[in-house]
């Protein structure tokens, strides 16, 4: 089996990309949902997060989400702190995600598979890159939130000039460039 990791900066159209392969009935392990939920009920996360951030990460046995967003966004180290309790429990829940599977290639869409080392697990990685402008005004209407919010966000994480060099395949999401042509392209390259 071939695990093929997708990645992008925030407005890319990742998920988009996963969707696309969906359809085309590939399973598709989206890692930022499912760390959501693991932050929800995974009690070993609650309880190094509880540790890391205080009592206020969790009111009334729910995550205090824009706490957890102020704290992510607003300190790097802390940053880091954070994903090292998250992201080996999202990476271990994709490899039993995978074992599951049948398929002869598994996607696992990932926002910072580069960023935290999880791309040298996969056999391939696909960037979904687009312009700066679009992402913002996606990320602004999705997400409901000031441009000011959206700059902070891409500030943390890595550029598309940095990723680049690390991607086997680029996919261009900058609503020109047909999407399915491009999947398909990956797909060719992937089953030979």
């Amino acid at each position: 089996m071939k695990k093929i990791g997708i990645t992008g900066g925030i407005g890319s159209g990742k998920s988009v990309v996963g969707q696309i392969l969906e359809a085309m009935h590939f399973p598709v392990y989206y890692s930022d949902q499912q760390s959501k939920i693991l932050v929800e009920t995974d009690p070993v996360i609650r309880e190094e997060l509880t540790k890391l951030l205080g009592t206020d990460v969790y009111l009334d046995g729910k995550l205090n989400r824009p706490f957890l967003t102020q704290q992510l966004f607003s300190n790097d180290e802390l940053r880091l702190k954070i994903n090292q309790i998250i992201h080996p429990k999202v990476r271990s829940a994709f490899s039993k995600w995978s074992e599951k599977q049948t398929s002869s290639i598994v996607f696992n869409e990932a926002a910072i598979l580069f960023e935290t080392g999880a791309y040298q697990k996969m056999d391939y990685t696909i960037l979904v890159t687009a312009p700066i402008d679009i992402r913002i005004a996606r990320v602004m209407k999705r997400d409901q939130i000031l441009l000011c919010n959206v700059q902070e966000r891409m500030s943390k994480q890595w550029s598309d000039e940095k990723k680049i060099p690390l991607a086997d395949f680029v996919i261009v999401n900058d609503e020109v460039i047909p999407l399915l042509k491009q999947v398909e392209a990956v797909l060719n390259a992937l089953e030979k």
